[in-house]
C-alpha cells in the first residue's frame, strides 16, 4: 500500500505538469490553424392502421401564430417542445412517425441526465416504463472486474442512472409535450426548410396523404436525429463511422453486478450490458469498422458464437448464446460527429442531427438535455423572437455555453472507446491494462473519471488530468522494478499514443470555447432587449 501510495504521488506530480503543457501544445495547436411497439400513449392519439395518428393530424393545433417550429420528436424535439411550452412559447412539432421507436441505442441516461430531466421537470418520464435505476458500472478484463459507483452521495435519493427502452421513454416525452394547450404535434416529414433572403421562415413537409404543406415561424429548431436530412444546410457534418453495434436482447438474465452496466474490454473492443427493463438485458457488441458480419448467411451468428461468447462473464454465458439462438440479432451504426454550426436567422439545429459522439459511454442524452438546459435560459427572457438577425446573433452563445459539458462528455467517449479497444501495439495494449487498473485503485482514481463519466461533473480540465494520469501511472508500471531501454521506448510510445488518442478531439471540439469559454465574446452577449 505504501508503495502505491508513493506512485500514485509520483502520478500526481507528473499529472500535473503534463497537463499544463498539453494545454499549451492545443492551444498552439488550434492556433497555428485556427413502451412496447405501437401501444397508444395518453395524451396521443392511438395508431390507424400502422400509423399513431390520422393524416397531418396530432394534439390541438395550438390558436394564434406559431412562435417556435421543432423538426422531430425524439428525445431532444420532445423535451424542448415541453420546455418551450411551458414557458408560454406557441410550439409546433412535426415528427415524421409518432408511432413508438423501436432502437438498441439511447437507452442509458447517465445521473447528469437526470439532473438535466429533472430540472427540465420531466423526471416522471421514467416512471410506469419498467426503468431500471443504474448505480455505476462493473469493468471486465481478463477474468478480473471491478466495480465503479456513481459519486451519489451529495444528491437526492432519487438521483441514479436510468436505462429503459428507448421507444417507452419516447412516448412519455412525447405525451408530456402534447399535453401542454400550447403544444401543437402533427405527423409529417419535413422535406425543407423555407428561406428567404438568407432567413430560414419554417418548414415545408409532406403528410401521409401525400400532400404538401408550409408551416412558418419566427424559429425553426431541427432535431430530426443522426440521419438529419436538414443538416448540411445548417452546419458542415464531417461524420465518423468508427464502429458498429450489434444488439441482443437477454432474458432473464441475472448480471453479476445488480444495478450497474457492465463493459467488457474483449478483443477487439468492446461488449457492453445493461438492463432494460426487470426481466431483460440489452448487450451491445461493438464491431470496429463500418461493416459488420452478415447476419442473413450466419455470418454473424458464427462470429458472435466463437469470437465473442468465449470473452462473456460466465455467469451470463448460457443466456448469451440463448439469445443469439433466437435470432432477433440488430446492428447500428456508431457515428460521432463535432459540433460544426453555421449560423443561421431563424433556425438552430439540436440533438443528434448537431453533434454526435460514439455511444460507448451514454452521454448523448446527457448532452441534448443540457443543451436545452442552455436554450431555455437564454430564451426566457425574451418577449417574442421575430428579429431574427439580432435573435441568431444572441443565440451564438448557445454554441459557446454549451461547450464545457458537451465537449468533456464528447471527447471522454471518444477517448475512451480507442483506449477500451484492444490493438497490437504493446503501447496502446499497456494504455488499455493501465487505464483498468488505475480505475481499479478506488477513491479519486475512480471517482474523478465515473464523475466525468455519469455528468455530474463534467469539467475539462479534470477531464484531462484523470487521462494523463492514467497515461502516466501506466509508465511509471513499466518503470518498475527497473527500467530498461525496451520498457522506457514503451512508456515514451504510450505518452505519445495518449496524446494522439486526446489532442485529435479536443481539436476538433475547440480548445478555446471547451477550456476558455470565458474569453469568447459570445459568451458575454446580452439579451437584445431593444429589438424584443
Amino acid at each position: 500500500m505504501a508503495a502505491a501510495a508513493e506512485v500514485w504521488q509520483l502520478v500526481g506530480a507528473a499529472a500535473a505538469t503534463l497537463l499544463a503543457a498539453a494545454l499549451v501544445a492545443a492551444a498552439l495547436g488550434r492556433q497555428r490553424q485556427r413502451r412496447r411497439r405501437g401501444a397508444p400513449v395518453e395524451g396521443i392519439p392511438a395508431p390507424e392502421d400502422g400509423c399513431a395518428v390520422a393524416d397531418g393530424a396530432g394534439s390541438a393545433a395550438v390558436d394564434g401564430p406559431t412562435d417556435v417550429i421543432i423538426v422531430g420528436a425524439g428525445v431532444a424535439g420532445s423535451a424542448l417542445a415541453y420546455t418551450l411550452g411551458k414557458d408560454g412559447r406557441r410550439v409546433h412539432v412535426i415528427e415524421r412517425d409518432l408511432t413508438e421507436p423501436d432502437r438498441i441505442v439511447g437507452e442509458l441516461l447517465q445521473p447528469g441526465g437526470y439532473l438535466k430531466l429533472m430540472e427540465l421537470g420531466l423526471q416522471d418520464c421514467v416512471d410506469e416504463i419498467d426503468a431500471q435505476r443504474v448505480l455505476g458500472y462493473a469493468l471486465f478484463k481478463d477474468g478480473k472486474n471491478t466495480k465503479l459507483s456513481y459519486p451519489l452521495e451529495k444528491f437526492h435519493s432519487d438521483v441514479a442512472g436510468r436505462s429503459f427502452h428507448n421507444g417507452r421513454f419516447i412516448q412519455r416525452m412525447r405525451e408530456k409535450a402534447a399535453s401542454l394547450p400550447n403544444v401543437q404535434l402533427e405527423q409529417g416529414t419535413v422535406t425543407s426548410l423555407l428561406e428567404e433572403n438568407g432567413t430560414v421562415k419554417g418548414v415545408q413537409y409532406k403528410i401521409k396523404s401525400g400532400e404538401e404543406l408550409k408551416a412558418y415561424a419566427p424559429l425553426t429548431i431541427v432535431c430530426d436525429g443522426c440521419f438529419s436530412n436538414l443538416r448540411r444546410a445548417l452546419c458542415s457534418p464531417k461524420v465518423e463511422v468508427p464502429s458498429c453495434f450489434v444488439g441482443l436482447v437477454l432474458e432473464n438474465c441475472e448480471l453479476p453486478h445488480a444495478n450497474h452496466g457492465h463493459v467488457i474490454l474483449a478483443n477487439p473492443s468492446p461488449i457492453l450490458f445493461y438492463p432494460i427493463s426487470s426481466t431483460e438485458v440489452r448487450c451491445l457488441v461493438d464491431v470496429p469498422g463500418q461493416k459488420v458480419p452478415s447476419i442473413a448467411s450466419g455470418e454473424m451468428t458464427n462470429y458472435l458464437k466463437t469470437v465473442v461468447a468465449p470473452q462473456i462473464p460466465p455467469q451470463i454465458y448460457d443466456s448469451f448464446i440463448a439469445a443469439i439462438d433466437k435470432g432477433s440479432i440488430r446492428t447500428m451504426p456508431n457515428r460521432s460527429m463535432p459540433a460544426a454550426p453555421h449560423p443561421t436567422p431563424g433556425a438552430l439545429l439540436m440533438g443528434d442531427a448537431f453533434n454526435m459522439r460514439h455511444p460507448l459511454t451514454g452521454g448523448g442524452m446527457t448532452v441534448a438535455l443540457s443543451d436545452i438546459v442552455v436554450l431555455r435560459n437564454l430564451i426566457k427572457p425574451l418577449r417574442n423572437l421575430h428579429d431574427a438577425s439580432a435573435l441568431c446573433k444572441y443565440l451564438e452563445s448557445f454554441y459557446t455555453l454549451r461547450k464545457p459539458v458537451a465537449s468533456t462528455i464528447n471527447t471522454l467517449a471518444g477517448a475512451l472507446y480507442k483506449v477500451f479497444s484492444s490493438s497490437p501495439d504493446k503501447a496502446r495494449d499497456e494504455m488499455r491494462q493501465a487505464c483498468f487498473d488505475y480505475l481499479s485503485l478506488g477513491g479519486v482514481c475512480s471517482n474523478g473519471p465515473i464523475a466525468l463519466l455519469s455528468g455530474l461533473n463534467p469539467r475539462p480540465l479534470s477531464l484531462v488530468a484523470h487521462f494523463f494520469a492514467v497515461a502516466i501511472f501506466g509508465v511509471g508500471r513499466l518503470m518498475l522494478p527497473l527500467p530498461s531501454p525496451k520498457r522506457m521506448w514503451t512508456g515514451a510510445r504510450l505518452i505519445s499514443g495518449a496524446c494522439g488518442i486526446i489532442f485529435p478531439i479536443i481539436k476538433a471540439e475547440g480548445v478555446r470555447q471547451m477550456f476558455f469559454p470565458a474569453t469568447v465574446p459570445a459568451y458575454y452577449r446580452a439579451p437584445p432587449e431593444a429589438e424584443f
